[in-house]
């Protein structure tokens, strides 16, 4: 007999967001039913959604165990803490101290820190109000997609935790984030040079299934090559 999923999961296919869930979902092996959200088309601002994430953001989780009504579940990082709180293996952060806050700084980096600059809602704006047309917004993306990846592979190079992933020779939530940025790159056609160490550890997350399967491109509602 087949589980039932444990949770609801508000999501869209290319979405760097919506790929870290995807990602630690698959790591703990736990099942979700997914809603797709088409933020192509606005569905993400209907009445309906709003009553699910007032933000108007993509994911949203939602927990059919809880034994009562709960407050669906926004934010990719406090979901990812969620999952991890809830299926304590594999970990998805270290055991000590010191290396739970790296880690964590590092995802913050990208989800944080990188992320939010090209989101659909910062092209929505820059492209109504700020006028930016399809060359500028490109520049837009190149440009925070190279701060972000160029400070992590900075910090990468140099610190002693670094390993096979970002943190170590397991990967952690801050893998979970580097893969997210890198995947949705793609999406849009973007490479950068000169990170080694960041394109190294991708390319260690990609040998693992929970990554693979996470790929936008296999996702419900990618366009067919």
């Amino acid at each position: 007999m087949a589980t039932q999923p444990r949770f609801e999961l508000y999501s869209f296919w290319r979405t760097s967001a919506t790929y870290r869930v995807r990602v630690a979902l698959n790591m703990k092996s736990v099942l979700a039913e997914e809603h797709n959200i088409n933020i192509d088309a606005g569905e993400q601002r209907s009445e309906a959604f709003l009553k699910i994430n007032p933000m108007g953001a993509i994911p949203a989780l939602i927990d059919r165990e809880s034994g009562q009504p709960t407050t669906p579940m926004t934010q990719s990082l406090a979901i990812l803490e969620f999952i991890e709180e809830t299926y304590p293996s594999p970990p998805l952060l270290p055991r000590d101290a010191h290396g739970r806050a790296r880690v964590r700084s590092l995802a913050a980096m990208l989800a944080g820190d990188t992320h939010p600059f090209v989101t659909p809602r910062v092209k929505k704006y820059l492209t109504s109000v700020g006028k930016f047309d399809d060359a500028a917004w490109r520049a837009w993306q190149i440009h925070w997609f190279g701060t972000g990846l160029s400070a992590l592979e900075e910090r990468l190079t140099h610190e002693a935790e670094t390993g096979t992933f970002c943190h170590g020779d397991t990967p952690t939530m801050a893998d979970i984030c580097l893969a997210s940025i890198i995947a949705v790159m793609r999406v849009f056609k973007i490479e950068l040079a000169n990170i080694p160490t960041v394109d190294r550890i991708m390319a260690s997350c990609e040998q693992l299934d929970a990554f693979a399967k996470a790929d936008p491109t296999r996702q419900v509602g990618a366009p067919k090559a």
